[in-house]
């Protein structure tokens, strides 16, 4: 009855309903967070998860037994917990422990426990140590983002404009690849890169070993276990997902516009500037976060397709995780990881004006 009395100024009005949604929204957040990062334990556990069930039940009563204005205010933060719960839980939760393994330390290799001991010199490790991967994570990632956005706009462009009927058939083809598993689609490109693979024999055929190998693409007449096959394999498992946000952005464009700015005495090449361009900003803009995000932190290509000397720093945080059993410096490491990449989204989405992208 006392919930019911609480309850009652939401039941009738939108600012009931409103504060109702928020409060439990929050509420549940948090317990979920604190249960899942396991900054409470025991009694207090269940404490916490009664207040989240006690916030989802007011949530329930408010939609069942409200007004209309209520139940309309109401909506917005009813659709909004799962999401929340599944956040706290499944990313909030997981970066704490992740953060505060980043700052413990190890009596010794072969010790299971981790001591939290405020050890701001896992991160100093993390600099210092691995600097190189760091760069060259970020240096493929770079080099395949443009050549997916080089490969993937004409791709996408020819789609959205000239597919026509065959245009779900092309479509198709771009997704096709992930049917296959991402580990075996590297893999084969050991046999396609191979010194005694097509596109090495094709390349000694036109006599453009030489060449490759002046401008450092190749070494020692090879292809595989090099920065290029690397980035090569990063090109090729990401391509469809730089060509899928540009086609929605494209396919969004009224050709008419295209055929108004010709009208005006425009050549083509002045209107896919002018107008087709600026209209897909907002799908190279997702399409360049989606390649090179996942990129920077991929660890299979450089694996299967280059040497020591082009290991990722993805490769170094499996090492020192799986390996080398170092979970506080993994942990600096891959905190350290999302962190910049983090802030070059930022600037980049700063610098791209993001607010003017519709």
């Amino acid at each position: 009855m006392a919930t019911i009395q609480m309850l009652r100024p939401a039941l009738r009005s939108k600012e009931g309903g409103e504060r109702v949604g928020l409060a439990a929204l929050i509420v549940v957040a948090v317990a979920v967070l604190a249960v899942g990062a396991k900054w409470v334990t025991g009694f207090a556990a269940v404490a916490m998860m009664l207040a989240a069930l006690l916030g989802i039940v007011s949530v329930v009563l408010v939609a069942l037994l409200g007004g209309p204005e209520a139940k309309r205010a109401l909506a917005p933060y009813g659709l909004l917990k799962p999401g929340s719960i599944w956040m706290a839980l499944f990313y909030l939760a997981p970066v704490w422990t992740l953060l505060k393994s980043s700052l413990s330390s190890k009596a010794s290799r072969f010790a299971v426990q981790t001591d939290f001991t405020w050890e701001f010199s896992n991160y100093a490790t993390a600099f210092s140590d691995f600097g190189p991967q760091f760069a060259r994570a970020f240096l493929y990632a770079g080099a395949a983002t443009v050549l997916t956005l080089l490969i993937g706009f004409p791709i996408a462009y020819v789609i959205a404009f000239r597919g026509g009927a065959y245009r779900n058939v092309l479509l198709g083809l771009v997704v096709i690849p992930f049917f296959t598993s991402y580990l075996i689609r590297t893999i084969a490109w050991t046999s396609i890169l191979a010194d005694s693979g097509p596109v090495v024999s094709v390349l000694d055929t036109l006599r453009l070993t030489s060449l490759l190998e002046s401008v450092g693409l190749m070494e020692d007449g090879r292809l595989m276990n090099t920065a290029t096959a690397v980035i090569g394999g990063l090109t090729y498992n990401f391509l469809p997902f730089m060509i899928l946000p540009i086609y929605v952005a494209l396919e969004k464009i009224d050709v008419r516009l295209v055929d108004a700015a010709q009208d005006l005495y425009s050549s083509p090449t002045r209107a896919f500037r002018m107008v087709v361009l600026p209209l897909s900003l907002s799908g190279v803009f997702a399409g360049t976060l989606l390649t090179f995000i996942p990129a920077a932190g991929d660890f299979v290509n450089a694996q299967f397709l280059g040497n020591p000397n082009t290991t990722m720093i993805g490769n170094s945080i499996q090492d020192q995780f799986l390996r080398q059993n170092n979970y506080p410096v993994a942990s600096a490491m891959s905190f350290v990881l999302m962190a910049i990449i983090t802030l070059l989204v930022v600037i980049y989405s700063r610098f791209f004006g993001t607010e003017d992208l519709v």
